[in-house]
Parts: C-alpha cells; sequence; structure tokens
C-alpha cells in the first residue's frame, strides 16, 4: 500500500500551508541525532541536518525528553499508514527548552521550558478558533487526505505525509510551527517525567472521557489498558466513575490496572467476543453508562476480520467497537480514541440505531486541555508516572519500538531521557 500512497501522492501534489512549509530549512553546519522511519518494523538513529526557524512563528526546541507512542508509532511501525519515505523523522511526544523563535512568536521565549503537542494547529483558522485543534484546515499539505477524507486533518509531527510530512520529534532539535499554539510552558516544580505526558497521553484520555461524558456516578468499561486506557481510567476515578472495568490480554498492562488505580479488570486471553461481552453483562447486567475503546484498528479477535486483514478486503477491525456498543447501556455513549483509518467490514450500525447510542471520536485537540492537565498534575490530582516501565537513551529508541510492537516483558510505557 505505501509505495502506491506515494505514486498518487507524488501525482495529486501538495497543499499550500500556513507555516510556509512542511520540512523546516536545515542548518548546514550543524546536525543533531534522530530516529528515522528504514521501512517495515524497522527504526534508525541517523545523523541529520539540524532544523532551523523556517516561518517568523516558529519555536525550534532542544527536546530534553521524548517517547514512543505504544498505540500510534506502532501502526507507523508495522507499515500501516501509508505515504511515508525511507528516512523521515518520527515521533510525536516531546518537550524540551527553547533555543530559538521566530519574530512573530510572542509568548514562548528562549530558555524556556515547553512541553509540544502532538498535531501541529495554526491557531487562526474557524477551526482552530473553536480549538478543534486537530480539523486545523491549514497545517497539511496532502491532497490525498483531502481525497480520502474530505478534508485534511491538521498536521502531525513525524507521522509520515499523509498527515502533513512534518518532521518528527524523536530527535534533539524540532522545529515547531505557530509556537504560541503548540507549546506550553512547564513550571519549574513540575520534573521532565510528567511534563512529557501533556504532549499526548494526558490529553488524549482526558478527551476520551469528555466524548464519553463521563460523570460522578456513571459505570465506565475501557477497552485496551495500554498508556491511554490506564490514563483514561484514571480521568474516571477523578470524575467520580462509581464503577471502572478495564479489559486486556497483556499481564503486565492488567496489573499495573489492578494494582497502581485498584480498577476491576478482565482478562480476555482465550475468550470470543461473546464470552467478553457475557462476562462484562456479569458485572454490570444493565449495560454501562460509557465504553471507550483504546485499542485501534489493528486487533482482530475472529479468524473472519483477521483473514479479512490479511489478504485486504478491510483495513480496520470493528470487533471491539461492536463489543463496546453490546455493552453498553441504552442511550449511553461510545467514545472511540484508538486509531481507526480506513474501512472496516461488518461494522455494527445496527447496534447504534436500537440502543440509541451516541458515538464520537477523534483525535485529541490537546492544545485545548493543557491548562487543566498541566493544573491536575501540578496538584498531584493526577501523576503519570505509574505508567512509566522503563527509561531509556536515544540510542535504544529501534529496540523499545520492536518491545512495545510485541508487548514483551513489561513494556508499556517508556521515557526517554535527552539530557
Amino acid at each position: 500500500m505505501n509505495p502506491i500512497s506515494n505514486l498518487v501522492d507524488k501525482k495529486l501534489g501538495k497543499n499550500p500551508v500556513s507555516q510556509g512549509s512542511a520540512e523546516p530549512r536545515q542548518s548546514e553546519t550543524e546536525t543533531m541525532r534522530a530516529v528515522t522511519w528504514q521501512g517495515k518494523r524497522k527504526m534508525e538513529v541517523q545523523t541529520v541536518p539540524k532544523p532551523l526557524v523556517t516561518h517568523p512563528e516558529d519555536a525550534i526546541i532542544k527536546v530534553t525528553a521524548m517517547t514512543i507512542c505504544s498505540g500510534s508509532d506502532s501502526h507507523l511501525y508495522a507499515s500501516e499508514i501509508p505515504n511515508i519515505h525511507h528516512g523521515q523523522i518520527v515521533g510525536h511526544e516531546a518537550m524540551g527548552v527553547v533555543e530559538s523563535v521566530g519574530d512573530g512568536v510572542q509568548n514562548i521565549k528562549v530558555g524556556q521550558r515547553c512541553v509540544i503537542s502532538f498535531s501541529v494547529a495554526c491557531g487562526k483558522c474557524e477551526q482552530c478558533q473553536k480549538q478543534n485543534f486537530t480539523a486545523c484546515e491549514t497545517t497539511n499539505d496532502s491532497k490525498l487526505a483531502e481525497k480520502m477524507y474530505g478534508h485534511s486533518p491538521s498536521g502531525l509531527f513525524g507521522y509520515g505525509n499523509l498527515l502533513g510530512g512534518i518532521w518528527g520529534s524523536q530527535a534533539e532539535y524540532v522545529r515547531v510551527p505557530f509556537a504560541d499554539t503548540n507549546c506550553f510552558p512547564v513550571p519549574d516544580d513540575v520534573p521532565d517525567e510528567k511534563a512529557l505526558y501533556l504532549s499526548d497521553v494526558l490529553g488524549t484520555s482526558l478527551h476520551g472521557t469528555v466524548l464519553a461524558e463521563v460523570k460522578e456516578g456513571d459505570t465506565v468499561a475501557i477497552w485496551g489498558l495500554g498508556p491511554i486506557g490506564l490514563c483514561t481510567a484514571r480521568w474516571c476515578q477523578i470524575k467520580g466513575a462509581s464503577k471502572i472495568v478495564g479489559i486486556d490480554m497483556v499481564p503486565e498492562r492488567l496489573a499495573l490496572a489492578k494494582n497502581a488505580l485498584g480498577i476491576e479488570v478482565l482478562d480476555r486471553t482465550g475468550f470470543s467476543s461473546e464470552e467478553v461481552c457475557n462476562k462484562l453483562l456479569e458485572l454490570e447486567p444493565s449495560g454501562f453508562d460509557a465504553v471507550i475503546e483504546c485499542v485501534g484498528f489493528r486487533f482482530a479477535m475472529s479468524t473472519k476480520h483477521k483473514v479479512q486483514r490479511a489478504i485486504g478486503l478491510e483495513t480496520d477491525t470493528p470487533e471491539i467497537i461492536h463489543e463496546a456498543l453490546k455493552c453498553m447501556k441504552g442511550y449511553g455513549h461510545l467514545a472511540i480514541i484508538g486509531d481507526y483509518a480506513f474501512l472496516a467490514n461488518s461494522f455494527p450500525i445496527g447496534l447504534i440505531m436500537f440502543k440509541h447510542a451516541t458515538v464520537r471520536s477523534g483525535q485529541a485537540p490537546v492544545q485545548r486541555y493543557f491548562k487543566e492537565i498541566m493544573d491536575a498534575v501540578q496538584k498531584g490530582t493526577f501523576d503519570p508516572t505509574f505508567i512509566i516501565t522503563n527509561k531509556i537513551k536515544i540510542e535504544d529508541v529501534p529496540f523499545a519500538y520492536e518491545k512495545l510492537f510485541q508487548k514483551e516483558d513489561g513494556w508499556i510505557k517508556v521515557f526517554v531521557d535527552m539530557k
């Protein structure tokens, strides 16, 4: 799929973008280390030119900490996201110190510690003015995305050309367009280990509870106990949910959810979708008020959907969505924050209709939540360090990709120390 999409992308050409160029100006004398995509299940740390301020509203951030998104980045690692070229810099979760800024940057200062949003928003278009930053209309130059989805979603750091071809943040330096919108200052009393996760995980998980309209007294079931699912459960606790059940099959994830958060868990290992639903409905016979999907398109449960994905009859399996809807009570809320990208067969449209379901989805406009989350972190209401299982350096990142992809040896979330 990737070679074909690259050819189509080349034929269609590019849209203009408000940041002037998807790629930054590059230093002729200074270099940096960066993690690059080299093909299916192959990442490599390479020496590449250092980015420079390219647009008046840019900032160059010297990265002090970054991480791997165990969900989205695994899709990229598995070559399941089309339209990426060999050598492109990956990564979208990072923070650091401002090294330089363009003349148009007003609120972000040189020397300041900042966390970087995973998405790139202009801050000025109609969607950005509504704080719908991941629907920014001006930062993604992909005509292919526009053709596929009817519009181009916002640009995204390090996620190939379908999402703008923007250099990723798994690097020693990163150019951040529209720094006043996409950077958030970090207080001195908040260490990198806590601030880093505002870039994606904490905002995405909070967004899931907003989409699901979780409120005090609600019962909630969460599919997937990776970093997003674990943090979603914690936000549900903060919002006063009366019962939270997490579903997964990775022993270390289940143990962390049970021991660190104290929620109920269901190990689905060896169970069919029907058996999973039966067990959940034993726990909550009338169904759950809110069901939150934190898994994504890759995890086919049945032979039918495994075969369909293997031979290209579908790209995304709808089975987890089907389970969630079946276990939701009438007039309940389904939030889909796991990644879905293309087409799914046997999508349960009838369940949505006859359950009177509210279904909401989409990537989180994390810039909208920056202040709320930082307040919670600074006050100690939410300490994200419980999800960190491994602290590594940039040279270890290719190895970490494989561990996270395979869900091996208890790897759940990494902290990459760039200092």
